[in-house]
């Protein structure tokens, strides 16, 4: 598959069209980054989410993520997929937090906890508590790694393989978080990826170049190019 500014007009339209029908809008570039910059803005009112993390651990996260996805019910996951799935990612360790605050998934390792989807005036408590996570300004080089995802699978399929890319140049440990999760969530929301599904992870600088196709994308701001689109991640297409 080849990715081009065309590709990654039409997968961002219609992410939002799935997200926000009333924000539909033609292809064109100029108005999706408009978009996506409201999006950046989204008011006190808005359902989001926040996650303590620990450390750097990308597989750790996809677990945890995938989980506490999963965990959601209908209700949580309308309200937080119409705030585009945001997150705040918090510098702390989970297990100090839990007797303090009602976090709805405690990673399995305790390197992240996640609270459900609420308002900001609701999680301004523990936004005082932490600071921003920041982690590496540059991602550290990792080999491939499998990663399984844990609980019951709820889906009617068999479990499926598929390769989990995730682009690194330019790219901090902080922002990295932020387009692993968005894509995680979207794809379990799809049913992309269940319970007993294998993914593999794939740092690459960029994905262009990659040939297989993809199912889905994490489309942002092209940070080199503010006028341009980018590819941050993507989920190849199932092998059984």
């Amino acid at each position: 598959m080849t990715i081009t500014q065309e590709t990654l007009r039409d997968h961002a339209a219609r992410q939002i069209r799935v997200s926000r029908p009333e924000l539909a809008t033609r292809a064109d570039t100029a108005a999706l980054i408009r978009i996506y910059r409201e999006i950046t803005s989204t008011p006190e009112t808005a359902a989001m989410v926040v996650c303590v993390v620990r450390r750097f651990d990308p597989v750790s996260l996809i677990r945890a993520s995938c989980a506490f996805v999963a965990g959601l019910t209908p209700t949580q996951v309308s309200q937080w997929r119409r705030a585009f799935t945001r997150t705040i990612f918090l510098a702390g360790n989970p297990r100090n937090l839990v007797d303090r605050f009602a976090f709805a998934h405690l990673g399995e390792d305790g390197a992240t906890a996640w609270t459900r989807p609420s308002t900001m005036d609701e999680l301004a408590t523990l936004r005082r508590l932490l600071k921003l996570y920041d982690g590496p300004r540059h991602l550290p080089r990792r080999p491939v790694a499998r990663v399984a995802v844990p609980g019951q699978s709820t889906v009617d399929r068999a479990p499926v393989r598929r390769d989990l890319y995730l682009s690194t140049d330019g790219v901090s440990a902080a922002d990295c978080l932020v387009h692993l999760n968005h894509l995680l969530a979207e794809a379990v929301f799809d049913g992309l990826i269940a319970a007993g599904d294998e993914l593999t992870l794939r740092q690459v600088p960029r994905l262009i170049g990659i040939t297989e196709p993809f199912e889905a994308l994490r489309v942002g701001i092209d940070r080199s190019g503010p006028h341009r689109l980018r590819a941050y991640a993507g989920l190849s297409k199932g092998d059984r």
